[in-house]
This record gives structure tokens, C-alpha cells and sequence, in this order.
């Protein structure tokens, strides 16, 4: 379809929000608040829609309906969970376009992208469906003498707060796995990106999930989400956000102790060795910075290139990063859509200027473009001649900006790989075995890819180290963080009992 039909279909979609808005949602009814706030789009800047702006009220309105909802869904046993999250992913899938439209309008990410990612939340919810039944699942432990048998039952209501990048995929992520462990939900979404979350609750409440089970409350980090992490009946806390973020919430929810699962910043290394396939090392170098216009933590932000190489290896990426196409969201042919408001487009092309004050050079882009509707376009960046010890080598950018350094040795790579507060991800290309398993056990991340780019599979962990994160999802290790563990040993032989007193 050409850009013209997507927008007219886009503002068909939108229609609704322009018209009724976007209200709380908690114990599945509407809730409207006094004060409001617009979302706009990154396209163009008009208004999306009004937003009911909630605070301390309306979380307490949700906690409560979780916490009610809780005994009753707690019990609902996993096979029913399961049948349940399977009829929401097909809710997901049906409204496949839909969401889509609204998620690039909303977030400025290109439609080729966010065409995929409801399947991608479909695709979390039927993996956790599946595992529902078996969530309680535990282990025997045997001795001589004693047998110990464990089991898990789901931690309460819980707390998740969701970023602006791509919502809609994470918000599955992390509510799927609540859901099917038996937990009740008080989801705050992104306040710069809130539309698809409204979908995403009306499909369940269509899809069986009951009223109060998973409650929707709009608002920004101070009010709503403080509310939230203090909120004595929330247990836990799920957030994917700023590592500065992650902290606050952590001091906020240390009066009532909460559990907390945090998915935080990256500053993700991509090591390339001279033996590895240098083509597709260098397909899967700008895949993974300009993919989701760079917005996303696990981007490969800093580019180490063994030093024989170098030169003609940052050659063949600047080459491909000057012809990726920068363009409105719902345009097919561009890869690049705006960024997702005016102040983060000047957090990132500030670094241009930091980058040439530090001594290093624009090799490709460092600027910004006239796109169409005057959003917040940015050219696809390259930085070179850079040191480990510069801003743009240790600071998140969150943007199309890719900062590439030369190494001389294994031992330098995996140092300077190592030498940032972060730990999310890396990425290794060699085509040696042992180098290859050497240096992914060096590395200080919670995830590494090696000859790969970044392929989820959803059993596996998901997660960082550092100023990266705490925890992991994926699989079992989500229910881990939603589940209690109980653990109930049983005497096998009339061991001896100690006396007092007698």
C-alpha cells in the first residue's frame, strides 16, 4: 500500500481517540480523571488524542480491583489461564493491522517494523498460555530421611510499568507471563506513547479475561507511577526503562518491600574479528543501531572492529547506513521513522556536537532531516576515530547513532567491552570456536549473540547486568519473579528429636 492509503487508513483507526479519548480503565470500567494530557505523533506533532492524566486516586482504584480480583483468578486453574491467553493472542492477531497503525503513529516507528510486532505479542501470549498450567509446577528433593517437595503459587498484584519505544511487544511481555502465573495486573503505560496499551486491554476484557484481573491506569512517573511502586497492595514491580529510573523505583518501593524486575539501559557492544563473514557482520552492525530508529536497549550501540580491518570495515557500514531510508512511520519504504518527541531528538543529536568536541568524526549522518509533516527525523549516524573513554562511547544515546572502535588484541576487545556501567547485551562475529567461547564467557552481559544478531527464543533468559537490570523474563525465570516458592519437607524415618526441659 503506498503512503497515502496508510495514512487515510491510519486516521480511520485513530478516529476513536481523537473522538472519545483514552481513559483509565479498572475493574472494566472506564475511569475518567479530572486532569488531562495529549499524546501527538512523532510524524507530524498534531494530537493523537486527550489522556486521562491519573495519580495516587486512581492507582489505589486499581490496586484495590486487583487485589479483589486476585483470590478469585489466583485459583482459576492453569489449563482455564491457558485457554484464556490463548483467546487474547487471538484477539491480537485479528486486530493484527490495527495495532500496528496506531503503534507507528504513536511511537514514529516505521510500519515494515510494527507490522511484526503484534504478531510478536501474539506470539508471547500463546508461549505463556502454554506454560500456564504447568506454572505452579515445583521439585522433590530427597535425602535419607527426608523428602522436600516445592511448589510455587502466584505473588499477588502486581505492578508493571511499560516504556515508549515499542509498548505494545512489551507490554505482552511482561503482562503474559503474570497472567499466566495467577498474579492481577495494574499496568502503567509510557505517557509519550499510550494508544496500543488501550487495545491491548480491551482485547482481553474480549477474550474472557475478567474485570479487575488486569487494570489500566494512565499518567507520568511522578504521580501515577510513584503511586504505584508505593502502593502497599502492589507486591511486585516489572519496569523496562531508564537505569535512572529503575533506581528511583527501587528507593520508592523499599517501605513496603516490593519484589522488583528490572529491564534497564544499554550501551551494548558489537566485536567484530577479522576472520568472521565481515558482510554479514556488517548486515547484522547496522540491523541491530537502526532497526526501531535505535530505539531499543538492546541495540548494538558501539561497534568494536578489530584494527587490520577497521577502516575498511566502518567504510562498508557507512556505506549502508547513507542508504537506509528516512521517512514518515506509515511510508513502506522507510526503515527509519521519527524519533518519539522533540526532547529526545535534541538529547540525541546533541551528542553530534559532543561527538566532534571529544575529537572523534561523522564518518555518515550527524544531522538532522526535513521529513515529511516536519517530525523528528534524524539521519542514520556513524561516529569514528572514537576511544572508550568518550560520552558517546559510554553514554546510552538511545538513537541511530553508532560509535566504532578499533582494538588490537582479544584481550583489549573484551576490556574495552567491558569498560561501561552497562550489561544488557553483546555481540561477537568470528568464525573461531574457542575465541568465540572464551570471550563470551568474559564478557559482562546478561545476554550474548554470537554470529547472530539479536533472535529471541522465548524460553530462554532475557535480561542484564550492571546498570542493566535486575532479573530475567523469559520462560521459567519469569515465573520466578511473579511466583512464591513454597517448600514443604516431609519426615521419612523417626529421625531424633532434640529435648529441653525434660
Amino acid at each position: 500500500m503506498s503512503l497515502e492509503i496508510n495514512i487515510k487508513k491510519a486516521h480511520e483507526y485513530l478516529e476513536k481517540f481523537r473522538t472519545q479519548g483514552v481513559m483509565h480503565r479498572i475493574d472494566g470500567q472506564d475511569v475518567s480523571s479530572n486532569d488531562q494530557f495529549e499524546t501527538k505523533s512523532p510524524a507530524d506533532h498534531t494530537a493523537l488524542a486527550q489522556v486521562s492524566r491519573g495519580g495516587a486516586s486512581e492507582i489505589d482504584q486499581a490496586a484495590k480491583s486487583a487485589k479483589k480480583a486476585f483470590a478469585d483468578w489466583s485459583v482459576v486453574t492453569g489449563k482455564a489461564r491457558r485457554d484464556i491467553l490463548h483467546a487474547v493472542a487471538d484477539g491480537i492477531v485479528a486486530r493484527a493491522e490495527e495495532i500496528a497503525f496506531i503503534e507507528a503513529m504513536d511511537t514514529g516507528q516505521t510500519i515494515r517494523f510494527m507490522s511484526k510486532a503484534a504478531m510478536r505479542g501474539a506470539e508471547n501470549f500463546r508461549f505463556f498460555a502454554d506454560q500456564a498450567p504447568f506454572a505452579a509446577d515445583g521439585k522433590s528433593l530427597f535425602t535419607s530421611t527426608q523428602m522436600n517437595v516445592t511448589s510455587r503459587t502466584p505473588i499477588g498484584p502486581v505492578g508493571i510499568i511499560t516504556p515508549w519505544n515499542t509498548p505494545f511487544m512489551l507490554s505482552t511481555w511482561k503482562i503474559a507471563p503474570a497472567l499466566a502465573a495467577g498474579c492481577t495486573v495494574v499496568h502503567k503505560p509510557a505517557e509519550l506513547s499510550p494508544l496500543s496499551a488501550r487495545l491491548l486491554i480491551e482485547i482481553a476484557e474480549n477474550s474472557g479475561v475478567p474485570a479487575g484481573v488486569w487494570n489500566m491506569v494512565n499518567g507520568f512517573g511522578e504521580d501515577a507511577g510513584r503511586a504505584l511502586t508505593e502502593h502497599p497492595d502492589i507486591k511486585a514491580i516489572a519496569f523496562v526503562g531508564e537505569s535512572r529510573t529503575g533506581a528511583m523505583i527501587m528507593k520508592q518501593g523499599a517501605d513496603t518491600l516490593k519484589r522488583v524486575h528490572f529491564e534497564l539501559g544499554g550501551k551494548n557492544p558489537i566485536i567484530v574479528f577479522k576472520d568472521a563473514d565481515l558482510e554479514r557482520a556488517a548486515d547484522a552492525a547496522v540491523f541491530m543501531i537502526y532497526s526501531l530508529n535505535g530505539e531499543r536497549c538492546t541495540s548494538s550501540s558501539r561497534l568494536l572492529v578489530e584494527a587490520e580491518i577497521y577502516e575498511d570495515f566502518t567504510a562498508i557500514v557507512a556505506e549502508k547506513a547513507a542508504k537506509i531510508t528516512v521517512g514518515h512511520p506509515l511510508d513502506p519504504a522507510a526503515t527509519i521513522g521519527p524519533l518519539i518527541d522533540p526532547n529526545h531528538l535534541q538529547k540525541v543529536t546533541s551528542y553530534f556536537d559532543i561527538a566532534q568536541q571529544e575529537g572523534a568524526t561523522i564518518a555518515t549522518g550527524g544531522r538532522t532531516i526535513d521529513g515529511p509533516g516536519g517530525g523528528c527525523y534524524v539521519a542514520p549516524t556513524l561516529l569514528t576515530d572514537a576511544t572508550n573513554d568518550m560520552r558517546i562511547s559510554q553514554e546510552e544515546i538511545f538513537g541511530p547513532v553508532l560509535t566504532a572502535l578499533p582494538f588490537r588484541t582479544e584481550a583489549e576487545a573484551i576490556a574495552m567491552a567491558n569498560d561501561v556501567s552497562y550489561g544488557l547485551a553483546g555481540y561477537l562475529w568470528t568464525n573461531d570456536l574457542k575465541r568465540g567461547l572464551r570471550i563470551s564467557d568474559a564478557l559482562e552481559a546478561g545476554m550474548i549473540w554470537v554470529n547472530s544478531e539479536n533472535n529471541r527464543h522465548l524460553p530462554a533468559p532475557f535480561g542484564g547486568t550492571k546498570n542493566s537490570g535486575i532479573g530475567r523474563d523469559g520462560g521459567d525465570w519469569s515465573f520466578e519473579f511473579y511466583m512464591e516458592t513454597k517448600n514443604v519437607a516431609f519426615a521419612m524415618t523417626d529421625h531424633k528429636i532434640p529435648k529441653l526441659g525434660g
